[in-house]
Formats: structure tokens, sequence, C-alpha cells
């Protein structure tokens, strides 16, 4: 454990206050909490920090690579039943696989190339993986995701000739901007195509997210405190 991660006696105890946080603010909209889904993030994190957070309760985690996940959940998930574990971060095609194998929700399909990926192995499988589509909302050339312009035809594309049940949208809004005008804007494709998840919001702004119709978001630093580097 690095001296800024969180203890693991302290996991549970930033967990409830974060749970709390996005209950109030489910209420404060008029919202019923169980509306918003609190993904843990869980990713570098060590299974000896993210076991108290299971002892807790929760069953929502989050995690950026497929192979650091393969180390690490399905001894958890046998001591842990019940877990709904979300890939949120960037997926190679040959990975796709293994995606499909250890993820119960990907919420990072952000190109054809991706989305044609996990339609073969999702009809290999038979897993009912659900699927949310990665937008990019401030066209940012180094981030991944499909264009704010070209998310109705990609949509369709996943629909209609792969056949894919796209459940939610995510995005991640640029780090020197506003993210509301980002979350509104998601919020706004949603709309127009049935769309019915929103994954928007982090541990700086999962409260904004909420309040613009977030039903999913993405907390790691309040819950487990700031990363260990990467080894």
């Amino acid at each position: 454990m690095t001296a800024t991660e969180t203890a693991p006696d302290d996991v549970p105890a930033c967990l409830a206050a974060v749970a709390a946080r996005v209950a109030l603010s489910a209420r404060d909209v008029g919202r019923d909490p169980a509306s918003v889904s609190l993904v843990a993030v869980s990713k570098t994190h060590a299974a000896d920090v993210i076991a108290p957070a299971l002892d807790a309760g929760h069953r929502v985690f989050g995690e950026n690579r497929v192979q650091e996940s393969k180390g690490k959940w399905p001894e958890l998930r046998e001591r842990f039943p019940g877990v709904e574990l979300h890939l949120i971060g960037p997926l190679q095609s040959n990975k796709a696989r293994e995606a499909v194998e250890l993820f119960d929700v990907i919420e990072t399909v952000d190109r054809p190339k991706i989305a044609e990926a996990l339609a073969a192995e999702i009809a290999r499988a038979g897993r009912a993986v659900k699927l949310f589509v990665e937008v990019n909302t401030g066209a940012e050339p180094q981030k991944a995701g499909i264009l704010p312009g070209d998310a109705d035809a990609f949509l369709k594309h996943c629909r209609g000739a792969l056949g894919l049940d796209v459940a939610g949208l995510m995005c991640i809004p640029p780090a020197d901007e506003q993210a509301s005008p980002h979350f509104a804007l998601l919020a706004k494709i949603a709309a127009a195509n049935g769309v019915p998840a929103l994954s928007m919001g982090m541990s700086s702004d999962f409260e904004l997210g909420i309040q613009l119709g977030a039903t999913h978001v993405r907390v790691g630093t309040a819950i487990f405190g700031a990363r260990p580097p990467l080894r």
C-alpha cells in the first residue's frame, strides 16, 4: 500500500460515505437512489484492498485492463458471489474473447472493429454482456470514443448490422472543461436513440452526473484513495 492509497480497514467507511452522497444527490433531483449504480473503480488496487468493499456488501466494480483483472477477479468472485464487473478502460480487439468471458459490462465500445469483435465473441460464448458506447464528447484527438456527430450512425450499425444490445453510453469529459455540457450532450444522444443507461461522473463530479441523469457513476479515488503506480 502506498502513502496515498486508502488503508483496507478504511475502505468500508469511504465506500459508505460515497454511497450516501450518491443517494443524497439522487434524492435532491427527485430520483430513486436505486436508479444510480455506484461502480467502485478498483483498477490497479490489489485484492486485499478490494476485499473489504466486498465484505461490506458492494458488488459493482470497474477495471481498466483485461490482463490485470484476470489476475485478481476470478479468485475474488469465488469468494464473493454476485459481482458485476465493468470494463471501463480501452479494449483491443485481440482481447475481445477474454473480455467477454470476464466482464459483465463493457463500457468502452469505441469503434467499429471493437463492436464487430465483440459481436462475434458474444455470439460464440452465448453470454449476455451489456455494452456501452463510449462517446468522445470533447472531440479530443488523443482520446478514444465515437465522435458525437457519428454516434447515431454507429449505434444504428451496432444494433442493426451487428445485432448488439447497446445498454448505455459513457463519456469522460475533457479535464480542463466544465463537465456539465458534456454530460448534457451524452444524455441528449441517449434520448435521441432510446439508450437507457448513462455512465458519467467520477470522484470529482459524480454528483453533477447524477443531476444530469447518470445511471452509473465510476468512483475510485474517493473509495480506495489514489491509485498506486503501475509496476
